[in-house]
């Protein structure tokens, strides 16, 4: 049996990204997409609560800090949290370009250990589109924005629409989500996207 793995490099003839006009301004935070989500809900006790705001160009930096829940090895974050913290940040940069978009693949990095107490700061962006496609990257420093890279992350993310969640999702998750009034703010922008 044959499997064909898709690159994480963007193909020659890819397109650079672009800002939608109405995306958030740099530094302005770009909240939760889903109160329950894990990593950027208030709604998950133990989930990261990631803080995402908006960055220069078609990027955004988050960070959170790793609590003792989250431990894998004692004292130090569990590596799928920390893909979890790296994919959650890309799956942000939609807000950017007001385009509805699912992890295809993604590709984690461990380069140090992340002890429980240190401040996680994350940096994502887009590289390239190409058709449905989306290429992006991400790092993970720690204790300040310029601190050793710890995690880094580069990913192929797939444009999807809206039906993906509404046919696959669970009902009463769509139903309470449709009733927040920001999630529904932010499908009304995401149907102006041509």
């Amino acid at each position: 049996m044959s499997t064909t793995r898709t690159s994480l490099t963007p193909p020659r003839d890819a397109v650079p990204p672009v800002r939608h006009p109405d995306a958030p301004a740099p530094g302005e935070p770009l909240g939760a997409h889903y109160d329950r989500c894990f990593g950027c809900g208030a709604g998950q006790p133990h989930g990261l609560r990631l803080v995402v705001r908006a960055g220069e160009d078609v990027s955004v930096t988050a960070e959170f800090t790793v609590r003792p829940e989250h431990q894998g090895a004692p004292g130090l974050a569990h590596g799928g949290l920390l893909a979890t913290a790296l994919d959650d940040t890309l799956g942000a940069l939609n807000l950017l370009t007001h385009t509805i978009s699912v992890t295809g693949r993604l590709e984690t990095d461990y380069l140090r250990p992340v002890p429980v107490g240190t401040v996680l700061h994350l940096r994502a962006r887009v590289l390239a589109r190409h058709g449905r496609k989306i290429y992006c990257t991400a790092t993970g420093r720690l204790g300040a924005p310029d601190g050793p890279v710890a995690v880094r992350a580069d990913a192929l993310f797939v444009e999807v629409r809206v039906e993906h969640f509404t046919g696959h999702g669970r009902r009463e998750e769509i139903e309470e989500a449709m009733a927040d009034p920001d999630m529904v703010r932010r499908a009304r922008a995401f149907e102006v996207n041509p």
